[in-house]
């Protein structure tokens, strides 16, 4: 006799049915606001514990008070009022990682939000979890190259950094941190963007930009835009920064842009006044510290003994009128392992990126740095800085003689080769050749105008070059013999531009 498919089911699930008694633990929302709500009646509930809302919407504890709960929603607050009933799940937030995030735009939870269907990954992990202890961590030592020549010669940034990206508001900042995410197109690095409180249309153009031209297919996108419940861009960060982890912790390597935490500063800032926490300086809670700390201190680069997986972060922080000694700014300056500042005036004078070098450190910097770079790297720094401050009492005269003029006009080149368009990174090789030719004055006779036409032909000359394959392949080191081949590579990149052709011997 045949056995019936559904027949056998059905005794299947009543098998696994749990029979006996059930208990759920119920209370009641006494007041609500925007995007938070005080609850009674829970007093075994946890800190991040989620928590169900008559209708179905989701929150989670964000503060826990002596006689009510302080829930933050996760969905429309639609259908909720005072007097409504929650109950309590026992499980604390957990947003689901793994390979199938990649290539996909979702919220903070994990819900997609590019119409390719659900995301479909078994693993989850919660979004608090402690950061790796010291005895697990490695030195930073291997680079994040940018393809930007401004931040890995003079700034360079290693695996498992923590490096701040500052400055005013439209001068560039996110045009950075999406350049170093599109050059890990070649790399193993994989990239998480989050969106914290963004206009839709700014987050559409980074997602376009790196389906265009970088590794979209390793690239996961999480987004909290500025209409989404403060809940949700409150998580952001974290459910975020889990996402990376998975990669890390599996040996991988992985590159997180917080864009920005300027935004997340003020979601917290709103919640906790909504929850009547004592506000401090400039109306923060005195948690605000706290709060970045514990998010940044999870991008570390970990031991061998842990995989040797690293995190590498990239805040973005919004400024005022130049005021780095603001209380956020202050803040994740002092958590980050050096910062990147953008400068309103270099932005203005047509100086892309506007990377104020004098403002800007890296606390890693030449022990992450290639060798290659570091070699020839030399005192480009220190020349440009000493020019802009030259050019600055130039403006008064007095500056007559050849040997100044001489300086000037190196110091102008030198900003002209720093000087990038936005989207279009540089490979380490055509970086190093830059820098070697620099210092070997070939770059003399390129008027301050044929640089960037000079750095779109330099590139596949590169490329073509057979000398420089073991150097492109591993550009740790160079030798005469690849210095000499990169420099000839410039020179053939110079003779081909119109305005950059060498003055023809009589």
């Amino acid at each position: 006799m045949a056995t019936d498919p559904g027949l056998e089911a059905l005794k299947a699930r009543v098998a696994a049915a749990q029979l006996g008694p059930e208990t759920e633990e119920t209370g009641t929302v006494t007041e609500i606001a925007d995007g938070l709500a005080h609850v009674s009646g829970l007093p075994g509930a946890r800190l991040g514990e989620v928590i169900t809302f008559t209708g179905g919407a989701r929150g989670f504890v964000l503060n826990l008070g002596e006689a009510t709960l302080q829930v933050a929603f996760l969905d429309s607050m639609t259908g909720v009022d005072a007097g409504s009933t929650v109950t309590r799940t026992g499980q604390l937030l957990r947003v689901p990682v793994g390979a199938e995030l990649m290539g996909r735009v979702v919220d903070p939870l994990g819900r997609p939000l590019d119409d390719l269907g659900p995301v479909k990954t078994a693993r989850t992990a919660e979004t608090e979890r402690p950061a790796p202890a010291i005895i697990e961590r490695d030195f930073v030592t291997e680079p994040v190259a940018t393809g930007l020549l401004v931040v890995d010669a003079l700034f360079a940034i290693g695996r498992g950094q923590r490096e701040l990206i500052i400055g005013e508001r439209g001068t560039g900042k996110t045009s950075i941190a999406v350049d170093a995410i599109l050059n890990q197109k070649n790399s193993d690095i994989t990239c998480i963007y989050v969106a914290i409180g963004q206009r839709t249309t700014a987050v559409r153009r980074v997602i376009e930009a790196v389906r265009a031209k970088g590794a979209f297919a390793r690239t996961i996108f999480v987004v909290a835009p500025a209409t989404a419940e403060p809940g949700l861009r409150w998580l952001a960060p974290f459910a975020a920064t889990s996402m990376a982890e998975w990669v890390r912790d599996g040996g991988g390597h992985a590159l997180i842009v917080y864009d920005d935490l300027t935004k997340h500063a003020a979601v917290h800032r709103e919640l906790a006044l909504l929850s009547r926490q004592p506000p401090g300086r400039e109306a923060y809670p005195g948690d605000i510290f706290y709060l970045h700390a514990r998010l940044l201190e999870r991008s570390a680069k970990l031991s061998k003994a842990r995989g040797g997986g690293s995190l590498t972060a990239l805040p973005i922080a919004e400024i005022e009128a130049g005021n780095l000694s603001a209380y956020i700014p202050t803040n994740l300056i002092s958590i980050a392992d050096g910062q990147i500042v953008t400068s309103a005036a270099l932005f203005a004078g047509n100086q892309r990126p506007a990377v104020d070098i004098g403002l800007s450190v890296s606390r890693v910097g030449g022990k992450a740095q290639s060798g290659a770079l570091k070699a020839v790297a030399g005192r480009v720094r220190l020349d440009y800085a000493q020019f802009l401050e030259m050019k600055m009492f130039s403006r008064f005269g007095g500056f007559g003689d050849a040997a100044m003029k001489k300086r000037l006009e190196r110091g102008e080149r030198i900003g002209a080769l720093l000087a990038q368009g936005r989207y279009a990174p540089l490979s380490t090789a055509a970086q190093v050749a830059l820098l070697a030719a620099l210092s070997d004055g070939v770059l003399d006779r390129v008027p301050v105008d044929g640089f960037a036409a000079l750095k779109a032909t330099l590139a596949p000359l590169i490329e073509a070059e057979p000398q420089l394959a073991a150097f492109r392949a591993a550009p740790d080191a160079v030798d005469g013999t690849a210095r000499e081949a990169l420099i000839g590579c410039v020179s053939a990149a110079i003779s081909k531009l119109p305005l950059g052709r060498a003055p023809e011997t009589p």
